[in-house]
C-alpha cells in the first residue's frame, strides 16, 4: 500500500527521488537474507582402480604384456590370439612398395600385359628401367605357369596375355627350354638413355 501510494505521488511530481523509491520498498529481513538458492554441484569422478595393460590383437583381448613381470608367461607371443580360420595375420607391410609407373591401377595392369605379351613374342624389347622392373616378374609367373601345364594354368595365362597364339606357344616349348632352370628367366641390359626426356632406357629380354 505505502509503495502505491509513493508511486502515486512520485507521477505526479516531476522529478524522481530516491528516498521515496527506497521507502517504498519493503525492508529485508533475517528470514530473507538466510534463503539460499538451490545450485547444482558436478559430482567428483570415480576414482578408477589401476588396471594391466592388456594387448589387443584385432578387438579381442589376451593376456597382460609380458614386459608387467608376470612369470607365468614364457614367451611374447603368449600376447596374440590365433585365429584359425585360414587367415593370418601379419605386420604392416613395409617394403612392399608397388611401382606404380604414373598410372592408375587400371592402365598399370594393361601396361604390364601388354609389355608382358610382347616380351613373350618378340623375345626382347627395349623400353624404359622401371617398366622392365616391373614387367619381369610377370613374365617369369607365365613362365612358371607354362612350366605347370596344366588346364587351371594355362587358362591363367589366357587371362592375363592378350593373344591366345602366344600362351599356345609358350606352353608347348617352355617345357623343354626352361626344365631344368628355376626362376631367372629374363635379363635386363641398361642401354643409353633416351633422347628427348632423357629417360633411362633398358632391354629386356628372354634368357
Amino acid at each position: 500500500m505505502a509503495m502505491s501510494m509513493a508511486i502515486a505521488t512520485d507521477c505526479g511530481s516531476s522529478r524522481w527521488s530516491m528516498a521515496s523509491l527506497k521507502s517504498a520498498l519493503p525492508r529485508l529481513t533475517s528470514t530473507a537474507s538466510s534463503i539460499k538458492l538451490p545450485c547444482r554441484r558436478r559430482a567428483p569422478p570415480p576414482v578408477k582402480s589401476p588396471q594391466l595393460v592388456r594387448s589387443f590383437t584385432a578387438l579381442s583381448p589376451v593376456n597382460p604384456l609380458h614386459s608387467l613381470g608376470f612369470s607365468g608367461l614364457t614367451s611374447f607371443e603368449q600376447n596374440f590370439t590365433i585365429i584359425d580360420n585360414g587367415g593370418r595375420f601379419y605386420a604392416m607391410r613395409h617394403g612392399r612398395r608397388v611401382p606404380k609407373l604414373n598410372r592408375p591401377p587400371d592402365q598399370r595392369r594393361a601396361l604390364l600385359r601388354g609389355l608382358t605379351t610382347q616380351l613373350l613374342k618378340y623375345g626382347r624389347i627395349k623400353t624404359t628401367r622401371a617398366r622392365a622392373s616391373a614387367v619381369r616378374k610377370y613374365v617369369d609367373k607365365m613362365i612358371t605357369l607354362a612350366k605347370d601345364g596344366s588346364l587351371h594354368k594355362r587358362r591363367q595365362a589366357l587371362g592375363f596375355i592378350y593373344e591366345k597364339q602366344i600362351v599356345h606357344a609358350l606352353f608347348a616349348e617352355v617345357p623343354e627350354r626352361y626344365g631344368e632352370r628355376n626362376g631367372g628367366y629374363t635379363r635386363i641390359i641398361r642401354t643409353l638413355p633416351r633422347r628427348g626426356d632423357n629417360a633411362p632406357m633398358a632391354y629386356i629380354e628372354l634368357v
